[in-house]
């Protein structure tokens, strides 16, 4: 297998031949001139990632945390994310300290479409070693960082994960009165993903407890959509 300084020199090479710079110009203003673009659309790179990790493999352990934190060191946000898919394809097969990695990765260009990008493989992390939920998750809650806060509360979400709705209801309540939007968006997406398994736990949670506008809104959103409301 090529060194993970040869692999990024492919995926670099890829996305500065198809980039585009009226796409990248959008993406850029999409993301608050947040993050330098190449101009790849998803399907593009989604396309290319698939084709060159099933040529050139997939890294592991010492050498994928070497490669993702060279991605990581690029300007593009492309190269970050190709990074990130690498990860998403090595999580499960990773050891039970990768948490500090993810929670490394959760720190690094933090912005919502990282974050909760990764809050995926934290999901999948768990349910592996589902000991370290508690000790990890209330150190996240009780950070002075908001995307550590909003993935303590997000993490659960994803299909087949076995939601704690004590430590759902717990976090939400603890970070309800932040006047960070992306924490009150990430409350109101845990709750309307909630809904779908358990709608009147949700509503008996909404109605006696006070939480933002932009929450409460999200929260409800599929129960009103489905007519549950």
């Amino acid at each position: 297998m090529i060194s993970p300084k040869e692999y990024l020199q492919k995926v670099i090479a890829f996305f500065q031949e198809n980039g585009n710079p009226e796409i990248a110009e959008g993406q850029m203003n999409y993301m608050r001139n947040k993050f330098e673009f190449y101009g790849v659309k998803a399907p593009g790179w989604v396309k290319f990632s698939k084709e060159i990790m099933k040529s050139e493999g997939v890294f592991q352990n010492k050498k994928l945390k070497k490669f993702v934190r060279l991605c990581l060191n690029e300007e593009h946000r492309e190269i970050h994310y190709f990074g990130i898919q690498m990860v998403e394809k090595a999580t499960k097969k990773e050891a039970e300290d990768f948490i500090e990695f993810l929670e490394e990765l959760i720190l690094t260009h933090s912005w919502w479409d990282s974050v909760d990008w990764i809050s995926k493989m934290v999901g999948w992390h768990f349910m592996r070693f589902p000991h370290q939920i508690s000790a990890v998750t209330e150190r996240w809650i009780s950070a002075d960082n908001i995307w550590l806060q909003r993935m303590a509360i997000i993490f659960q979400r994803y299909k087949n994960y076995p939601t704690d709705e004590k430590m759902l209801f717990d976090y939400i309540l603890r970070a309800k009165n932040s006047d960070e939007f992306f924490i009150q968006k990430g409350i109101g997406w845990a709750l309307r993903d909630y809904s779908k398994e358990n709608p009147e736990a949700v509503i008996d949670f909404i109605k006696n407890n006070e939480l933002k506008p932009l929450s409460k809104r999200e929260g409800l959103k599929w129960l009103k959509k489905n007519g549950v409301l």
